[in-house]
């Protein structure tokens, strides 16, 4: 079934010569030796090449980059085209999972915000860990439907201690029925004043390699950014940054505090994180 399926999928490419008969014979002998493989080959075969298709074709959209922010310019349209979403999964003290999937996007021209609201949260004493995970489909049709039942991928992007929040974490801000506590890395808690439970999580993705944070990753590891090293110049002993340039984005919600642009920046080498 898998080799039909496989072969449908995967049409071998057409020569521009006629076969001779001999070689008929040889293709006849080599179609038998395809089928006999070992059990789960060609279903192996066929997930591994759909993966690599949509990697293929969304890596291709995110190469342009936009020259006023130096980051890519169909993040949307890569997402949108791979099924790419986004999903927390809490765990409990008692090594329970709960995965929460219904997310508001909101897209900037930087990054992406990720919203999770619900009336139903696990109570927040119970929980240990907060993971977030960029998720797939496996196969590129599956990116076309919103069902869950799929087989989907899923790529670690960062994981957050849960245990003692309000004790171990400063509260960033508060309203009359909301608390707001930040952790590192881009990720806010809105916890309810009256009973210290959970009303919202929320969380800030830059556009810098985030369609690889989200989709080459794997459930346990994350994707690792190859370092960046600023160029060696030979003038300067003491080389730090030379003519770089800074992009800053300040927003919140739908509204857009700040954004400006900064060229031609510098700083030495001792200073550069």
């Amino acid at each position: 079934i898998w080799l039909k399926i496989y072969s449908s999928c995967f049409q071998p490419k057409r020569t521009l010569w006629t076969m001779k008969s001999e070689q008929t014979e040889t293709v006849s002998s080599d179609h038998a030796a395809l089928r006999d493989r070992k059990p789960g080959y060609w279903k192996k075969e066929y997930i591994l090449k759909q993966i690599a298709a949509v990697k293929a074709r969304v890596m291709r959209l995110v190469k342009p980059v936009d020259a006023y922010t130096g980051l890519p310019y169909k993040n949307k349209e890569a997402m949108k085209a791979s099924g790419l979403s986004w999903i927390i999964v809490l765990k409990d003290k008692n090594g329970k999972e709960h995965v929460m999937e219904k997310a508001k996007l909101s897209f900037k021209e930087t990054s992406v915000s990720i919203l999770w609201n619900s009336a139903i949260w696990p109570c927040l004493d119970i929980l240990s860990s907060l993971k977030l995970f960029g998720v797939m489909p496996l196969l590129p049709d599956q990116s076309k439907a919103t069902s869950k039942n799929g087989p989907r991928r899923r790529s670690l992007i960062a994981e957050y201690n849960l245990a003692h929040l309000t004790e171990s974490s400063v509260a960033l801000g508060a309203d009359k029925l909301v608390q707001l506590f930040g952790l590192n890395p881009g990720l806010l808690v809105g916890l309810w004043k009256e009973e210290n439970e959970i009303a919202f999580v929320m969380v800030s993705l830059h556009y810098h390699q985030l369609v690889e944070r989200s989709a080459l990753g794997s459930a346990t590891v994350q994707y690792a950014i190859p370092p960046n090293k600023p160029i060696l110049d030979d003038v300067d002993p003491e080389y730090g940054l030379h003519y770089y340039t800074l992009h800053l984005d300040m927003h919140g919600g739908s509204c857009t505090y700040l954004c400006g642009t900064f060229k031609n920046l510098f700083c030495r080498k001792g200073r550069v994180d």
